[in-house]
């Protein structure tokens, strides 16, 4: 016979498996991302690990992104595509690079003389209209959703024979950006594409003559000065443009107040870029000690400039939207010509 201690003891053992279960499926399921960065292993040591590390640490459990370098699981070139499809969930490159199938892609990376200086990427996107630009852009294309640019570092030829001249670059395989190689076929630099990983090697067997991808940071930070010999000190553009993206599906999955710390952790990375690369530039041509300087004369390197103006206006001409972009690089580089130094000297 059944008391009303069995009773009260069967009621309560129910109420604790009720309340169990309750606990157990209001549990949060934790996100996991994939993310694939343009830069191999040493370099994403600095553009992109630290900021991930901190995210993962501050999301407490609540998601985790796992970091891929270069390659690692989907080539550079295929990256759009693959976040597209769902294959990847974030991607950390330039436009260029990954093949992204928008208008605006070709100012990705280094397109050439936009820029001076690091600061002026952000300067073109939170004060001249280019947030809005990108986010429009990428805002007609499915299953990618584009987070926020920055600045990386300028970019210099590091080559094994000296350039002193114009007439140097012709017939240099260089390993560079699609759009910079372009430019840089106008005088004879023959642009070559190869897994970022295979650069090192590919200057050691001859295959490449040098490297137009980065500053002098980045030659010594990834054993590009150890196989190189010269660094020219005459770049076509002062800061690479890189952005953020993610699948869109995937995003639209992370509650706010990740979203809100994933932002502010890109920001964190915007942040140590400025000041490593910007003290690194300087400090590694005074003190690096494995690459010799070389110039071309500035009256020589106009006529690059000059160039690149032409090229500009050739770009502007694809799209209403490239035109708009290059009208406000005219403008920005004008106002910082008439600012004068620090902005322009």
């Amino acid at each position: 016979m059944s008391t009303r201690r069995d009773f009260l003891k069967t009621a309560a053992v129910g109420t604790a498996a009720l309340g169990s279960a309750h606990i157990y499926a209001a549990e949060p399921k934790k996100i996991t991302w994939r993310l694939q960065t343009y830069a191999g292993a040493a370099l994403a040591e600095h553009v992109i690990k630290p900021s991930i590390d901190a995210f993962n640490k501050a999301a407490n459990g609540q998601m985790e992104i796992q970091l891929y370098f270069a390659d690692q699981l989907v080539p550079t070139g295929e990256l759009f595509r693959a976040m597209q499809r769902g294959t990847i969930d974030a991607v950390q490159s330039d436009d260029d690079s990954i093949a992204a199938p928008v208008d605006v892609s070709v100012f990705g990376g280094y397109f050439p003389f936009a820029t001076r200086y690091s600061l002026d990427v952000p300067v073109l996107f939170e004060q001249y209209g280019l947030n809005e630009i990108w986010a429009e852009a990428y805002g007609e294309v499915k299953g990618v959703t584009w987070l926020g640019a920055g600045a990386w570092d300028p970019c210099h030829f590091a080559t094994v024979q000296p350039i002193t001249k114009l007439a140097d670059l012709k017939g240099k395989r260089i390993f560079t950006f699609p759009t910079a190689g372009k430019f840089l076929a106008r005088f004879g630099v023959i642009p070559v594409t190869l897994p970022w990983e295979d650069v090192e090697v590919a200057v050691q067997t001859g295959e490449l003559d040098g490297i137009a991808w980065s500053g002098i940071t980045e030659d010594y930070t990834v054993g590009w000065a150890n196989v190189t010999k010269y660094f020219l000190t005459n770049n076509i553009s002062g800061a690479w443009i890189g952005s953020y993206f993610a699948n869109s599906d995937k995003w639209a999955e992370v509650p706010e107040h990740l979203k809100t710390l994933f932002k502010l952790c890109m920001d964190s990375s915007n942040y140590y870029r400025q000041h490593w690369y910007w003290g690194g530039e300087a400090q590694l041509r005074v003190e690096g000690g494995k690459l010799e300087l070389t110039s071309i004369p500035a009256e020589e390197w106009a006529t690059v400039e000059a160039e690149a103006l032409k090229f500009w206006d050739e770009i502007a001409k694809t799209s209403p939207r490239c035109a708009k972009v290059v009208d406000i690089f005219k403008k920005y580089n004008a106002l910082m010509a008439k600012a004068g130094a620090p902005y322009r000297g």
